[in-house]
């Protein structure tokens, strides 16, 4: 079931989330409705606080070739355990930011470690756009969004843009 987005600002996308403590049917429901929230949207990962649940819960696939097999990840309680000295810059986006794009610069590579949907211990070591990625939607279950990281003067111009489309929105 596609679950509607939150959109910036939002008091629910500054909340640092809850760890996830038992893997109920319902939270492997819910990973599975922000897959197909995700790539409906379209975008590369989701964050649960995005639509406005507060656990530690995030999905992602970033394979974006034409005819590759889709490789979505679903992770619970999900950990960087250690990033490199080296950092790549990206223009990243995000869902709850609509139509907005900056350059974010990260650890080139992170090693993370997650709880799969079977309750199974996962870690992988993460570079390129997937490395981006995973911190990108880490940093939502922490209250962080990737406009906290420019300057003060583009993060709050892309804050009353967004302020203006949810009036937008909320008259159509």
């Amino acid at each position: 079931m596609k679950r509607n987005i939150l959109i910036h600002p939002d008091p629910r996308l500054k909340k640092v989330c809850a760890p996830v403590d038992d893997l109920s049917d319902e939270l492997r429901t819910l990973a599975d409705d922000m897959l197909e929230t995700m790539y409906d949207a379209p975008g590369i990962g989701l964050a649960a606080p995005q639509i406005g649940v507060l656990e530690r819960l995030i999905v992602l696939d970033c394979v974006k070739e034409e005819g590759a097999t889709p490789r979505p990840l679903v992770m619970f309680n999900p950990e960087i355990i250690s990033a490199s000295d080296e950092t790549s810059a990206y223009e990243e986006g995000c869902l709850s930011i609509p139509d907005q794009f900056a350059e974010v610069t990260r650890p080139a590579e992170v090693e993370v470690a997650w709880m799969d949907q079977s309750g199974n211990a996962q870690r992988e070591t993460f570079d390129g756009l997937w490395a981006t990625c995973v911190q990108h939607e880490i940093d939502h279950l922490n209250g962080k969004l990737f406009i906290d990281y420019l300057k003060p003067l583009k993060r709050q111009m892309i804050t009353r843009k967004m302020v203006k489309l949810k009036r937008e929105l909320a008259r159509a």
